[in-house]
């Protein structure tokens, strides 16, 4: 126990040594959920459950330990518990932000909606499932192939949590997905539905080439100022309505064995009141049993103007209006590449990135990675997550600044359920103009994972 009690010692001590950390700012992430740092890496979770494993369940996890918030030291205390009872899932998030006064955080409990957010998601099944449904905070959500839709994310910030919706049912040769942003508001809506044609024809039991699935995408924002806004004579906003984007989508499968399968597949979108696009690509899947499993897929894409793939994407909350003026503008960046793999090794170990990049747009460039070392190291975890965009070259890929969402954690389990880590993270927080800036924080954390079946 002495090996805990120094470290207990500094997370008490913190806030009367140090008043004032040694970084400038600190910050609340769209990407990084600040109340525990293994739900940092929840999209690589999401991710593992898509290449043949279910997300981790039946954990009681928390932390506690020390963060600032705009130069202020808080006790972090939180507790997220994952449960799971055969295909139903919940997810909890219980944070306590303690100042030196004793007293809770005031922004994180000065609205009803506050205490429904300690409820993360309630869900059935996973995405991929014939019948998947999730009611709550939305990870990474995708519709299709993803032109339109892909890795968006429904709450920026842990002050700005939303509840949203996924549901999704196959039903035999054909079926729909759908995602709902926000029940509170107006927001971010889709739904694709798909049928594979050849499976009632005379070809239905043709191996492969019977699951051929043609798909059709509407999605939009319901926002009144989802299109821009405009400033009258009197100095008033005003909204210019909202946007609807529509695409249709059609998947040729090109090997079906076992543990490997991959798929052509061909997409189009269209933004109405502005430009269209599409895209041409492959993906290829080695489900390796229990050593390791590969995900792939490369796309070709054709953006013409005023269109931008992607477009309800992880970084959508934070930059939408940014996105509308840049969009009007747009001329067409010409053809460029998509890549997406994900490596998972052992059960364990995860490794899953993303790169976008225009032939003819050198500061075009988009990114996200993340990784774990899960249970490999026996007495220490790793974790690590990166996001960019606008990058404009390989040295650009490492500069931290406003474009950037980072974190890393180095901890060490001095019990089996236990993790001692230190956090860094840098990413974005809303000022008093409702502006998203640049923060910074350093985090000192005590973590638990018990698994509630033993």
């Amino acid at each position: 126990m002495k090996k805990i009690y120094s470290f207990f010692l500094f997370v008490v001590l913190s806030p009367f040594l140090n008043t004032t950390p040694s970084y400038s700012q600190t910050f609340t992430n769209p990407f990084i959920h600040p109340g525990n740092i293994y739900n940092n890496i929840q999209y690589s979770k999401y991710v593992f459950g898509q290449v043949g494993h279910q997300i981790i369940q039946n954990q009681l996890e928390g932390s506690f330990g020390m963060t600032w918030i705009d130069g202020e030291p808080y006790y972090l205390v939180n507790f997220t518990p994952e449960l799971g009872f055969s295909k139903f899932g919940v997810g909890l998030d219980i944070s306590l932000r303690i100042n030196r006064k004793g007293k809770i955080r005031a922004e994180d409990f000065n609205e009803s909606y506050d205490y429904a957010r300690m409820i993360r998601y309630v869900r059935y099944g996973e995405k991929g499932d014939d019948f998947y449904a999730r009611l709550g905070l939305l990870d990474y959500a995708r519709l299709g192939h993803g032109l339109i839709l892909y890795l968006y994310k429904n709450s920026p910030s842990y002050d700005d949590r939303r509840i949203g919706a996924e549901f999704d049912w196959k039903l035999g040769s054909y079926g729909f997905e759908t995602v709902y942003g926000d029940f509170a508001r107006a927001g971010v809506f889709g739904i694709r539905t798909f049928t594979k044609p050849l499976k009632l024809t005379s070809l239905s039991d043709v191996p492969v080439i019977s699951d051929m699935e043609a798909g059709a995408t509407i999605a939009g924002d319901m926002r009144y100022n989802a299109m821009g806004e405009s400033i009258d004579s009197a100095g008033k906003k005003n909204g210019k309505g909202q946007l609807a984007i529509m695409g249709f989508d059609l998947g040729f499968p090109l090997l079906r064995i076992p543990s490997v399968s991959s798929t052509f597949y061909v997409d189009y979108a269209k933004i109405f009141s502005f430009g269209s696009g599409a895209s041409i690509g492959i993906d290829f899947d080695v489900h390796g049993g229990s050593i390791v499993d590969v995900l792939t897929k490369i796309e070709r894409r054709y953006i013409g103007d005023k269109f931008l793939a992607n477009y309800f994407d992880a970084f959508y909350e934070i930059d939408r209006l940014d996105k509308i003026k840049f969009l009007d503008s747009l001329i067409s960046p010409g053809p460029g590449l998509f890549g997406d793999m994900t490596i998972n090794i052992l059960s364990t170990l995860l490794v899953h990135g993303t790169y976008q990049h225009l032939d003819e747009q050198p500061r075009s460039g988009l990114m996200h990675f993340a990784t774990s070392s899960g249970d490999i190291i026996p007495i220490g975890v790793v974790e690590a997550g990166y996001d960019k965009k606008f990058i404009k070259d390989f040295q650009d890929v490492f500069t931290l600044d406003e474009r950037s969402l980072l974190y890393s954690s180095i901890g060490y389990k001095p019990y089996p359920y236990m993790t001692v880590a230190m956090v860094y993270i840098w990413t974005f927080e809303k000022d008093k103009k409702g502006i998203y800036q640049p923060q910074r924080r350093v985090e000192t954390q005590v973590s638990f994972s018990y698994p509630l079946g033993k």
